[in-house]
């Protein structure tokens, strides 16, 4: 709600559609109005865009030993990928996804790429049902490891998050603060953590501080 509420709020018109429909859509759309397609993650542009977040962290820090950062369809993690390790071949690079939507995990590990249906995640913001055509060859040659959190790991991380460091995340951004308060990825050494996004509508604040 507080993702669409604010895209209407700076002038743009949503269009709705049902599950699983949302390419056509927008595909029709394309070719009624002329429309140029900016896709959330599976472009060279938005990865390459998404990277800069990493080289402005080693800008700021000089050296990391490892960098978690958030997967959907994977642009960010693959533009956090590239980017650390041109700043530093030593730099692991960790990609985190909910137990619930384990597409990527899985795909990592098989080398060949899954699918989840509408994982009913708390984290909306990784709720892709796969990979994307570009982002998974990346992930396979840049990424050194995939794991997963729970859902309690995520509501807890957004929780310490809130109360102990003052920020507001949304649920898809805490996912490596909450590999490693669960310890579903162990500390290694100086570790960096991209906190990405603060789309959080009050009702699901509410619940997830009220647990």
């Amino acid at each position: 709600a507080t993702k669409r509420a604010a895209t209407e709020g700076y002038g743009a018109r949503v269009v709705g559609c049902e599950e699983g429909e949302r390419m056509q859509v927008a595909e029709k759309l394309q070719s009624e109005c002329g429309y140029t397609m900016v896709p959330p993650f599976d472009d060279e542009e938005v990865i390459a865009g998404q990277g800069t977040a990493t080289l402005e962290f080693f800008e700021q820090v000089n050296e990391l030993d490892a960098i978690l950062a958030p997967c959907g369809g994977g642009g960010l993690l693959s533009g956090t990928a590239i980017a650390a390790k041109g700043c530093s071949t030593k730099c692991k690079v960790i990609g985190i996804e909910p137990e619930l939507g384990d597409d990527a995990k899985r795909s990592f590990e098989s080398k060949v790429l899954q699918s989840v249906s509408n994982p009913l995640t708390i984290a909306d913001g990784v709720r892709t049902a796969q990979l994307g055509h570009k982002t998974f060859p990346l992930i396979l040659q840049y990424v050194d490891e995939m794991s997963t959190v729970s859902e309690e790991a995520i509501f807890e991380a957004t929780r310490f998050l809130f109360y102990r460091m003052k920020l507001v995340v949304e649920p898809s951004g805490v996912l490596g603060v909450a590999a490693l308060l669960s310890g579903s990825v162990k500390s290694q050494g100086r570790v960096g953590i991209l906190l990405s996004g603060g789309n959080i509508d009050a009702p699901t604040m509410r619940r997830i501080l009220g647990e």
